[in-house]
């Protein structure tokens, strides 16, 4: 233990294993709603269990939820070994989303999907291997560095009140029906983790799922499941397992589409992996995170695996903050996420019965502790603070951390040329909002 401890740098990062793992089912807790979103992503939610692309190949939920445990455990893993950092990954939600709409109605075949995803991921190898990837993240300014954090931890906040219904969004911004048990559970269980962490209690965001969860059951908002525990079918594991179709790649609509998930994944990542490192303390001076082309490699990596697996762009989740908030410093906070989405191929029930209103309430209160750096971002000069802001309107309004961060950047570029000042912009950052312009236009 004392080995594994050094490995982990425990004493470096002034942690514990009580500390670690709290903080890596915390993490887990609150991201295990991908192993629910993901299989209806891609097939269509409801209750069909499967269907059939245009080139007669059978996917089903079942096999998704599968694939999409054992990937998100072996690059989670490889994170925790490979970087040292509390980061998870899973498949990302956005290109999930914009695939799986083209698939159930016929527009591409799963192969399809697969092979623009493996294209994407490959791009984002290459630049991490050559450093090209560092290089964009080291030219972008401070300001819109600390811009990130915040931006991120307003979309989680608005997630969080999204899925448990205290806000509505689907025709305008409202309020939602407090009558209904899962909003007040959603409202107690923010509650919940606001007083224990008055107290410095650890581990107060988990406590709070897990009391939430517990409680909604006599509520009706938990649904017990049949059995807890169950062996899954591997007999269609392998329709989605390397399955390829490389005709649609270079076609107009392939480049697109390959063009859209790829700057969605860069930026989301970016985003996440400053925005969590930074709430952890792990940033200089000047914004950077030392060593950051280590979760950039594993993020690569994990996109062209999750590719070869029948896995949309795996990226890193910005559910991790919640793990970082609750002590995780190391990679075996990673460690321990991995484990759990291993052995939630088996136990998979158990993640369906995790409510909304259980996971929502952490969301919120993960989201109002990454603002906090909003404080730091230089207002004094009208050019510094344009950028931030737009990135911050953007990402709350159109409920997406790429948009927000390339509208972010886009921004500051223009300001600070047209104001007269565009020499202090990196001449890097005039190439970069070209194809941010492009990823508007298209995406």
């Amino acid at each position: 233990m004392e080995r594994l401890a050094k490995f982990f740098k425990f004493k470096e990062r002034n942690t514990s294993y009580k500390a670690e793992i709290v903080a890596g089912f915390t993490t887990f807790m609150t991201m295990a709603y991908v192993l629910v979103v993901q299989p209806g992503a891609i097939v269509g939610f409801g209750d069909t269990p499967s269907m059939v692309d245009i080139n007669g190949v059978l996917i089903s939920k079942e096999a998704i939820v599968v694939v999409c445990a054992i990937v998100s455990a072996l690059i989670t893993f490889f994170m925790a070994i490979y970087a040292n950092l509390p980061f998870a990954l899973s498949t990302g939600m956005g290109s999930n989303f914009m695939f799986g709409a083209l698939l159930q109605s016929g527009g591409l075949s799963f192969g399809s999907i697969m092979a623009m995803t493996l294209v994407s991921g490959i791009i984002f190898l290459a630049l991490s291997i050559f450093g090209i990837r560092d290089l964009i993240v080291r030219m972008i300014p401070k300001n819109i560095k600390i811009a990130i954090s915040s931006a991120i931890g307003f979309f989680i906040a608005y997630l969080g009140f999204k899925n448990t219904g205290i806000g509505t969004f689907a025709d305008g911004i409202s309020m939602g029906d407090f009558t209904q048990p899962a909003v007040f559970l959603a409202v107690l269980g923010l509650v919940i983790i606001a007083v224990l962490t008055a107290y410095k209690v650890k581990g107060a965001i988990l406590v709070g799922i897990v009391a939430i969860t517990l409680l909604g059951i006599p509520f009706g908002v938990t649904s017990m499941p049949a059995e807890l525990f169950k062996v899954p079918s591997f007999s269609e594991v392998g329709n989605v397992m390397f399955n390829f179709d490389f005709s649609h790649v270079l076609s107009a609509e392939g480049v697109i589409l390959m063009f859209v998930a790829f700057f969605g994944d860069f930026f989301s990542t970016l985003g996440t992996v400053l925005g969590v490192a930074g709430k952890a303390k792990m940033l200089d001076e000047d914004g950077n995170l030392p060593g950051i082309e280590r979760p950039f490699l594993v993020d690569a990596v994990g996109t062209c695996v999750g590719a070869c697996t029948g896995n949309t762009t795996i990226t890193t989740f910005v559910e991790s903050s919640a793990g970082v908030e609750a002590g995780g410093r190391t990679g075996f906070t990673s460690v321990v996420v991995s484990l759990c989405f291993l052995v939630m191929v088996f136990l998979s029930p158990l993640v369906l019965m995790i409510p909304d209103a259980a996971t929502g309430p952490a969301l919120i209160f993960v989201g109002f502790l990454m603002i906090s750096g909003f404080k730091d971002i230089d207002f004094d000069d009208f050019t510094e603070s344009f950028g931030p802001f737009v990135m911050i309107m953007f990402t709350i309004f159109t409920g997406s951390i790429a948009s927000g961060i390339s509208a972010g950047i886009i921004g500051y570029v223009v300001i600070k040329t047209l104001s007269g000042k565009f020499k202090e912009v990196h001449p890097a950052m005039y190439i970069l909002a070209i194809p941010l312009i492009m990823y508007f236009i298209f995406g």
